[in-house]
């Protein structure tokens, strides 16, 4: 059995939307460790006085994305607070020996990830009025997409470490596996994928504060000089994923969105290398 949690503030103006990506972000989880969500319970902080209608909206959203990914909600627990938040605590089932962690990535891997960065930025510029509806519109699919195909194209190979990348950034997580693992990731900048506009956003200085604390956090770990967006908290973002190089492959075969972006070399200084 595994259990997850995780909840957060709106970061889009749809309710529905906004329930439906707490959604895909709480049940991410449990497929980045190779599992099978299964049953759900909603964590919902909620202003008394405010439209009831916006409430079901999100509620609707939030059992039509667990309705997708064929995970049952058997309840939640509801509060009074000024500053509505929503998500979810999962639980899922897992084999007990095909657990992906994200402490043993291999010397010799490749690192993939499965989704574009950005969605930090993109809903920071959302909510300043700067996005544009094409790249609202972008980001916002990369949030609904369920981490499920991506995790079931990884069936069968042999999957080294895995995480998905949330509110850590690229960067954050990648520091996760490189420090639990003792290896150093080697990432290519140019490698990553934006979504389009967060390049744009970046620049116009939609930076959101998470991403500050994230470069804080992580800096002192990294050899190079990465942009900003390598640090961009994500909301409902991709995995990042170890394994052989023949397995890496096959997973872009099987799974097109997937794209290397980096590599895992024995320990040799620190442990996250930009180039």
């Amino acid at each position: 059995m595994v259990q997850t949690v995780d909840f957060f503030t709106p970061m889009v103006d749809d309710p529905y939307t906004f329930g439906a990506i707490a959604a895909a972000n709480a049940l991410s989880d449990v497929w980045a460790m190779g599992g099978q969500p299964l049953t759900a319970l909603s964590v919902l902080a909620w202003p008394a006085a405010s439209d009831a209608a916006i409430l079901e909206q999100i509620l609707r959203g939030g059992a039509d994305k667990m309705r997708e990914a064929r995970c049952a909600i058997l309840g939640g627990h509801s509060v009074n607070d000024p500053e509505i938040k929503f998500g979810y605590a999962v639980t899922g089932s897992i084999h007990p020996d095909r657990i992906w962690k994200n402490s043993t990535a291999r010397a010799g891997d490749v690192l993939i990830l499965t989704k574009r960065i950005g969605t930090g930025v993109i809903t920071t510029a959302i909510k300043r009025g700067l996005a544009s509806d094409a790249h609202t519109a972008g980001a916002v699919e990369s949030m609904l997409t369920l981490n499920r195909e991506a995790a079931r194209a990884l069936d069968g190979l042999e999957v080294h470490a895995a995480t998905d990348v949330t509110g850590f950034g690229l960067l954050g997580h990648a520091r996760e596996m490189a420090m639990g693992s003792k290896v150093t990731l080697e990432i290519d900048q140019a490698a990553v994928r934006f979504l389009p506009g967060a390049e744009e956003y970046t620049q116009a200085g939609a930076v959101p504060a998470g991403l500050a604390n994230n470069r804080e956090f992580v800096e002192a770990c990294v050899e190079g000089s990465p942009g900003d967006l390598l640090y961009d908290p994500q909301t409902s973002g991709g995995l990042l994923v170890s394994l052989s190089e023949s397995d890496s492959a096959t997973f872009e075969q099987r799974y097109p969105a997937a794209y290397v972006m980096g590599r895992v070399l024995t320990r040799q200084g620190k442990p996250l290398q930009i180039r």
